[in-house]
């Protein structure tokens, strides 16, 4: 039977948004994999990659399942605007349908965005990725000590009863979206959510053997550069594609986002060489991540002088947070493995902030699929640009918001969790690490029999 195309379905606009996904996708599959493999200790390798991989899959079943709608569908409380309906997102007429996110106008002339120009099951997938790389961030403030069965039962819930709740509120069409917070690509939704409820969980599981926490080198630095670099290059689809359109805002987000990356990771190997004496290539990796994280809120926000203000200030504050504040007696006692907090928390705090200041009217403006006419635009000014400060303080909301519900909502998760099994590993585990837990070590020598090293 031959079909006609719908008229809504826009064969670039489609073709962009399934190939940012894909991207994102790569970011943690084997992005972050390959990048976790090679910054921890060699006994922690595999166990470590294996995290995010379980995470990627994991919550992939949940999200077509039920957190889909959770987080982007049909308001499920009318007095509560903070989540959808949870329902599964698999028949044939859901899927071919055009996309759409029912708790936001997408038509007439108070819309914030013209209708979508590809299906819901484009917008599924691009959605999942975001979702999936959440929680695998999550996962490196618990390196080195989580149990692995307590890992695969934190996923699915922390998945459905955490994330979906920040997501539905702010980019769902939610309280804060409805108030006028504005998260371009995730600061807030992805990177504060992932560094609050990392931290949290950190302080619950507790700290690694004191052993791994005394001596932690990466394995394999040039391993852990590789998933950096895909992690960065990545990024291009996860701040590129959220217009939800090829046009021109997804063009100067990408730029945005890579302009940013550049000034934090250079700002932050120059606080490290007047620290330290020497420029480091783990500083530089976590300077390039707090200038991705950073830009993630405004990327489409800003102009190319906003991005690079705030290249500069994540390459200044975070690295502050991770080699002053969570080294202080006080942070220490809290093990939080590669420092999600100051990477990913701080900098998506930082950065969603830094949009009530560097927000420029003038850079977000929708183009209608047949591009021969402006569809309704939507833009986010700062203090820089005339705003009075509505913005700023709307954006300091929403953080609040995620921070406490994130605290919360993650310590009682852990709890319930460790009535039914332990929340970490025991003793002799966390000592041989991979070996004890999975059977299987990173790298084997000769015969395939690894050589005893002591610790």
């Amino acid at each position: 039977m031959l079909v006609a195309s719908p008229k809504w379905l826009d064969t670039g606009s489609n073709a962009w948004q399934m190939a940012a996904a894909t991207f994102v996708g790569l970011q943690s599959i084997p992005g972050l994999v390959v990048l976790y493999g090679g910054i921890v200790k060699k006994k922690w390798a595999i166990n470590s990659a294996f995290m995010a991989m379980y995470a990627f899959a994991a919550v992939m079943v949940v999200w077509v399942l039920w957190a889909y709608n959770m987080a982007f569908g049909d308001q499920w409380f009318g007095f509560l605007a903070v989540l959808g309906v949870p329902k599964p997102v698999l028949g044939a007429d859901f899927l071919l349908s055009q996309a759409n996110i029912p708790s936001i106008a997408t038509s007439g002339d108070s819309a914030g965005m013209p209708p979508f120009a590809f299906p819901m099951a484009t917008l599924v997938f691009f959605q999942f990725v975001f979702a999936a790389i959440t929680v695998i961030i999550l996962a490196g403030s618990l390196i080195g000590r989580m149990s692995f069965k307590a890992w695969i039962i934190f996923v699915p819930l922390w998945m459905t009863f955490v994330y979906t709740v920040g997501c539905f509120s702010i980019w769902g069409g939610g309280w804060l979206a409805s108030m006028g917070a504005a998260d371009f690509s995730g600061g807030y939704v992805i990177h504060l959510a992932a560094g609050t409820s990392g931290f949290v969980a950190a302080w619950v599981i507790g700290p690694r053997i004191q052993q791994d926490r005394d001596h932690f080198p990466p394995n394999s630095l040039l391993m852990a550069l590789v998933g950096a670099g895909i992690l960065w290059l990545g990024w291009n689809g996860f701040n590129g594609g959220d217009p939800y359109f090829a046009n021109a805002d997804a063009s100067a987000a990408i730029l945005n986002t890579n302009l940013c990356t550049c000034v934090s990771l250079l700002v932050w190997t120059i606080m490290d060489s007047f620290a330290y004496g020497k420029p480091s290539v783990v500083g530089a990796i976590n300077g390039m991540i707090a200038g991705l994280v950073g830009i993630t809120p405004g990327a489409g926000y800003v102009n190319g002088w906003g991005a690079m203000a705030i290249g500069v200030c994540t390459g200044i504050i975070p690295w502050i947070m991770m080699n002053k504040v969570q080294t202080s007696a006080l942070f220490k006692k809290v093990d939080d493995t590669l420092s999600v907090l100051s990477t990913h928390g701080v900098a998506g705090l930082l950065g969603g902030l830094l949009v009530g200041v560097f927000g420029c009217g003038d850079m977000l403006l929708y183009l209608a699929p047949d591009g021969d006419k402006q569809a309704p635009g939507m833009s986010v000014t700062g203090l820089l640009y005339g705003d009075s400060g509505n913005q700023l303080l709307m954006q300091l909301y929403a953080a609040l918001f995620i921070i406490v519900y994130n605290v919360v909502a993650t310590f009682i998760i852990l709890k319930v969790i460790s009535v039914f099994v332990s929340l970490r590993m025991d003793e002799t585990t966390l000592r041989v690490g991979d070996d004890a837990v999975h059977g299987e070590t990173a790298y084997n020598f000769g015969d395939g029999e690894e050589p005893a090293v002591a610790e």
